[in-house]
């Protein structure tokens, strides 16, 4: 009997044991991957916190869900770039390399894209800090940097893009008084791949925009981006995954490692600013030392911070800048001297109420209150009331 055995019935089925996703965890992976919607895989493994499954796993599951739920946000895709080849400025050691870059976030408050600045540390990949802002000014990149170094010390090399305002007068002369060498990375062929901060910026795109759309208020959006520094820092990140390290995750990987520590009073003096938080009365004005000025009359009894940098001051509330003033601060006294020349912005706490001391670009409001006398005299009660204002024409 000749070819009997190509007649005999065989099983089609694999002989290997299938490979299976339980329905528990494709619920798991669904609703978290919901919140993030276009994590990578290795992030949303990573929030799982389940040893007992694999990457490649999540990975599949991610795929199906993708497929069979049109609830799913799906975010849109930037366009591929070519790999980049081996990094020019790859950090040993904590410290030794800060990343600061600025990115124009794709939503809006009120009409406006905030930005997103923050220092990334080389060697950990830990995000040291970061604020948004609705300008991409040098007063927030001095102001991520204050906060980085009063954390975790001054790095040897700050390395950013040849643009924005990392490369202002301002912030150089901060690196200089902190030792800290500054290097511009000018990109004439795409060689802005080598900030590696920028590159980083899509892990927050992918996990966090979408958080982002949808916030309504500067705090909200400034709450969200607080929460993607910590989730960034506390999940594993893949390219120490690769660098076998165990855990891989950048805050894990940093440690207690510090760089330059100096103290609070230090980092002032080398920052030449001051930080002064106010509380607004009733009309929205602040007193600093001898002097009592308007912020907003839309902002009564709010915590506002003062940042005095150079010879100007700006009162911020949620990185808004609400109203500039020249000043000049005395290291000696620790006091701000010589207040004037107000400019006020138009923000949306603006007061819906007509003032009733209308001014124009010529005219600031600043009332100057002397230290009073040993051994005064009491005044008659009307003679004690204290103005609110004294107004001073400059021009």
């Amino acid at each position: 009997m000749e070819h009997v055995a190509g007649l005999e019935d065989k099983r089609r089925a694999p002989t290997s044991t299938a490979r299976k996703a339980w329905l528990p965890l494709m619920i798991d992976v669904y609703h978290l991957q919901k919140r993030p919607p276009d994590a990578g895989r290795c992030r949303l493994w990573s929030l799982l916190a389940r040893t007992d499954i694999a990457e490649r796993t999540v990975g599949r599951v991610m795929a199906l869900t993708k497929q069979v739920d049109d609830d799913i946000p799906h975010v849109g895709k930037p366009d591929s770039k070519k790999a980049p080849g081996p990094h020019p400025y790859k950090a040993t050691a904590p410290h030794e390399s800060w990343f600061i870059d600025g990115r124009n976030m794709a939503f809006a408050l009120a009409g406006v894209k905030w930005w997103s600045l923050i220092i990334l540390d080389g060697s950990s990949r830990t995000m040291r800090a970061g604020a948004v802002a609705p300008t991409e000014a040098s007063w927030v990149a001095l102001m991520v940097l204050d906060t980085a170094c009063l954390r975790y010390g001054a790095p040897k090399t700050i390395l950013s893009d040849s643009g924005g305002a990392s490369i202002s007068e301002a912030f150089e002369a901060v690196c200089h008084r902190l030792a800290i060498h500054h290097e511009p990375i000018v990109s004439t062929h795409g060689e802005s791949y080598k900030n590696i901060m920028e590159t980083h910026f899509n892990g927050q795109r992918r996990l966090y925009d979408y958080q982002f759309s949808l916030t309504q208020t500067p705090a909200a959006c400034e709450q969200v981006h607080q929460t993607f520094l910590h989730t960034y820092n506390t999940t594993a990140h893949q390219g120490l995954l690769k660098e076998a390290c165990d855990p891989p995750m950048p805050l894990q990987v940093l440690g207690a490692a510090t760089g330059r520590m100096y103290t609070p009073d230090e980092l002032t003096h080398k920052f030449s600013h001051a930080l002064f938080p106010r509380t607004t009365n009733q009309h929205g004005c602040v007193t600093l030392h001898s002097y009592h000025f308007s912020i907003e009359e839309g902002l009564p009894k709010t915590r506002v911070l003062l940042w005095v940098y150079g010879e100007q001051l700006r009162a911020v509330l949620d990185n808004v800048v609400l109203a500039e003033y020249h000043c000049r601060y005395d290291w000696r006294t620790r006091k701000g001297t010589d207040l004037r020349d107000g400019v006020w912005y138009a923000t949306r706490f603006a007061s819906p109420q007509t003032s009733l001391l209308p001014l124009n670009a010529q005219e600031t409001l600043v009332l100057y209150r002397p230290r009073p006398l040993r051994h005064q005299a009491r005044l008659p009660v009307a003679a004690q009331q204290l103005w609110r204002f004294e107004l001073v024409h400059t021009g």
